[in-house]
């Protein structure tokens, strides 16, 4: 049926002289040092280290001491053959320790037994299932060269799951723990020089102890190579250097301890991740902090982290303005992280209408990070939980109406699941805001979301990055116009987020489609002009800046409405507070320390300009961030309103490198009546502490407040919060007076304007006309719609003039 070859001692195609199952010695070939061989083998694409040695010598190998051919398949009659992975042979058909191949699949090792009867071969039940052989069948046994074909046979890492092989055994062991660094010994002196492949199952007895153990990965190298890299998951023979790795197999009862001194089985960071990749520009620093916080530790094997006695970061709060990147970051992580796809919810899906869903509906999250970690400890996976609007559901327990309570128990729960009794070490949860300030206090500790990155405005720099990542197609595509300058864009959108610039160029592209479609007025339709380029120029995205406002940029309507006359330096005195005021811009903005406020109290008689004079020096700073309070902005609110929305203001300016606040009319805000008199305590003690409160870090401020009623000030200890004050007052002769009708250019020629001057002066006695700014502008409007204009500017003077005197009578 078949031919056997006569044995030879020397065949080079089986592995040194091995213990008999039966016996045992301290000169087994198996535990003698093969001096052939690296220290360590490389993982897959990496390149052999250099070593001065060379393979054992292949030129004296003789051919194999069998032939092949068919056998019976029977049950292994020695349980030692089995725990040995070895096949049992007939004497005089193979040699010990000879490599088979069965029915061309599956590569065993195997020995002489006095059990196996000729023409017959033996197999235990591990190796029968994995094989797929039954007893009794009709086999194809031939011998089998691993060095037929290539010379990667050696195995450089070999990657094994580990399990109880019998209910018995498992309950045999209790709640002993095993190591893997023993578990690898044990391994490689039971089972050197034999070959393994990926999928392959096999019995071993370790300590009184029957296991099952399934090959997971392998990588093999050509020791004579040092250039060479290693080939993955294809079969090799196991030598004294290969690095061995037990997991523990999913569901098992057993207690494997991580193993010290040896990487994660799985990288954290993807091996291609490249930073680009992720389309995130501006965020270099964050993303650093990021890293060094949450994943730098979960590099390291568990061993290494345990011996330090830390635990991982569980929480990441990404808080900041509207539109800087926090939902595409927290989405770009899954990229970068070799992990599970990431669980996103947005925080409002939490909430049910049934009792007790919403709470289940934390738990559920959390459900299957919980059996993993039961199954594989430390060494389980990374699940990722990503809540959006995080300040929608967890707010500060106690501070929702309603009686369900069911805000403060969603708190509850999710501090419950991230750092409760059974503590989870494979869990990250980043949670993303608009409003940190409304989060409950005890998500903010260590445990929870301890790691709290700011992602702010872009500054110039991440501005420029922003843009070449949103151009960079139309680049490619060659789109983009060469008078587009990108570095010129980055400096003229202060202020403007990653969303609104990409709002910014969507609104280019819209000018750049248009400029090459038609409109057919004779009812044709829309059609594209033949020969037009669609290309984005230099002036789309002048009309965009115009069209795109930043949500933290400057009130340009409500300043341009202040100063809608210009500014008329009628006097000195105007050239002085304007001057004063560059002074404190300047102070503001080269202050030597990452955070200044400068304030600066504008005072004097209604009318007199000091909204204008504050408006023009907040527009002058060319600061990117300049609001205006006034009192029209406030009609209606209440009194907490007005609190919260001045609140806003000053927190949207802190988000700015630099800022301007101008409150005008701060006596009116402060619901300031004579009557009385009365205001409101809680407006003054709001806007005292925020006009005195140093801005943060990277912030500084300017604010600028108008009144009338500096004295009202005075009574309410406010004029300490200011570092400075500047009088504004009225006009203070009649050429002044005619400065400003020069300017206005009232009348025909100035020989009528002094006449009028002249008039008024005759009429009322007095050459000092005490009218504000803002008073005497609305008398020349008036007066040019008079059929007189003379004549009705002169009696509005005098009529004003004399209601003075007579006030102060």
């Amino acid at each position: 049926m078949f031919g056997f070859g006569k044995k030879d001692n020397q065949n080079p195609y089986r592995v040194p002289e091995q213990h008999s199952p039966t016996h045992s010695g301290s000169n087994s070939p198996r535990t003698m040092n093969n001096p052939g061989l690296p220290r360590r083998a490389p993982t897959q694409g990496q390149p052999m280290p250099p070593h001065h040695q060379t393979p054992p010598p292949q030129q004296h190998r003789q051919p194999p001491s069998g032939h092949g051919g068919d056998m019976i398949l029977g049950v292994g009659k020695d349980k030692a053959f089995a725990l040995a992975n070895l096949l049992e042979v007939p004497p005089g058909t193979f040699a010990d320790g000879d490599y088979v191949i069965i029915n061309n699949q599956h590569v065993f090792t195997v020995r002489q037994s006095p059990h196996a009867a000729p023409g017959q071969i033996l197999a235990g039940a591990v190796q029968r299932r994995w094989a797929a052989l039954s007893t009794n069948m009709t086999v194809h046994v031939a011998p089998y060269d691993p060095f037929h074909k290539t010379q990667q046979v050696y195995l450089g890492n070999l990657e094994l799951e580990i399990d109880f092989l019998s209910a018995s055994a498992a309950s045999g062991a209790g709640s002993r723990s095993f190591e893997p660094e023993k578990l690898a010994h044990h391994f490689l002196h039971q089972y050197a020089n034999q070959i393994f492949t990926p999928g392959q199952t096999l019995a071993m007895d370790f300590e009184g102890l029957n296991f099952q153990i399934r090959v997971l990965s392998t990588s093999v190298v050509n020791l004579g190579d040092a250039g060479g890299v290693a080939a993955r998951n294809v079969r090799g023979i196991l030598v004294r250097h290969t690095d061995i790795g037990f997991n523990k197999a999913k569901g098992s009862a057993m207690n494997l301890k991580s193993a010290k001194n040896k990487p994660r089985q799985n990288a954290i960071i993807q091996p291609d991740f490249k930073f680009q990749d992720l389309g995130i520009g501006g965020l270099d620093a964050q993303f650093g902090n990021i890293f060094r916080r949450a994943f730098a530790s979960r590099i390291y094997s568990p061993a290494d982290v345990e011996a330090l006695g830390i635990n991982h970061v569980k929480g990441i709060l990404l808080f900041g303005p509207p539109g800087t990147g926090k939902t595409l970051i927290a989405r770009q992580i899954g990229k970068m992280l070799n992990a599970r796809e990431p669980k996103i919810v947005n925080g409002p899906e939490i909430l049910n209408k049934y009792v007790g869903a919403s709470e289940e509906n934390i738990r559920n999250l959390f459900k299957d990070a919980e059996a993993e970690y039961r199954e594989k400890g430390d060494d389980s996976g990374l699940h990722i939980i990503i809540f959006d609007e995080l300040d929608a559901v967890f707010k500060q327990r106690g501070s929702t109406g309603g009686g369900t309570g069911v805000g403060d128990n969603v708190v509850n729960q999710l501090l419950a699941k991230m750092d409760g009794v059974e503590q989870l070490n494979n869990i990250l949860v980043i949670g993303m805001t608009n409003r940190k300030d409304l989060i409950d206090s005890a998500l903010m500790r260590p445990g929870r979301f301890e790691v709290q990155i700011e992602i702010p405005l872009p500054d110039e720099a991440g501005r420029l990055q922003i843009l070449k990542i949103h151009t960079a197609p139309m680049t490619a595509a060659g789109k983009l116009g060469r008078d587009v300058d990108l570095n010129e864009l980055a400096g003229e959108t202060k202020n403007y987020s990653g969303a609104e610039i990409k709002g910014l160029l969507n609104s280019a592209a819209s000018y750049a489609f248009t400029r090459n479609l038609k409109l057919d007025q004779g009812g044709g339709g829309v059609r594209q002009e033949k020969g037009g380029e669609l290309m984005l120029m230099r002036d789309d995205f002048v009309h965009a800046l115009q069209e795109v406002r930043p949500a933290f940029g400057v009130s340009e309507e409500d300043l341009d409405a202040a100063v809608s006359g210009g500014i008329i330096k009628y006097s000195p005195n105007i050239d002085d507070i304007l001057k004063k005021g560059e002074l404190f811009i300047e102070r503001v903005r080269q202050s030597s320390g990452d955070r200044a406020l400068a304030s600066l109290l504008l005072h004097g008689p209604a009318g007199s300009g000091k909204t204008a004079l504050a408006a023009s020096i907040a527009m002058q700073s060319n600061f990117p961030f300049v609001r205006l309070i006034s009192p029209e902005g406030y009609v209606g609110m209440s009194e907490a309103s007005k609190i919260t929305a001045i609140q806003n203001c000053f927190l949207d300016a802190y988000k700015s490198p630099l800022s301007v606040i101008v409150i005008d009319s701060i006596e009116i805000i402060l619901e300031w009546v004579q009557i009385g008199p009365r205001f409101s305590n809680s407006l003054l003690q709001a806007v005292k502490t925020l006009c005195r409160k140093t801005p943060p870090k990277g912030c500084r401020l300017l604010i600028l407040v108008t009144t009338h009623e500096r004295h009202v000030l005075e009574q309410m200890d406010l004029i300490s919060a200011f570092d400075s004050e500047i009088g504004v007052p009225y006009l203070q002769s009649l050429k002044e007076l005619n400065k400003v009708l020069d300017a206005m250019q009232f009348l025909d020629s100035p020989e009528a304007r002094h006449r009028v001057v002249q008039s008024i002066e005759a009429k009322t006695g007095s050459t000092v006309p005490s009218i504000g700014i803002k008073t005497l502008l609305s008398g020349l409007k008036t007066a040019q719609y008079s059929s007189d204009v003379e004549e009705e500017f002169v009696d509005f003077m005098v009529d004003h003039i004399n209601a003075r005197r007579n006030k102060y009578v």
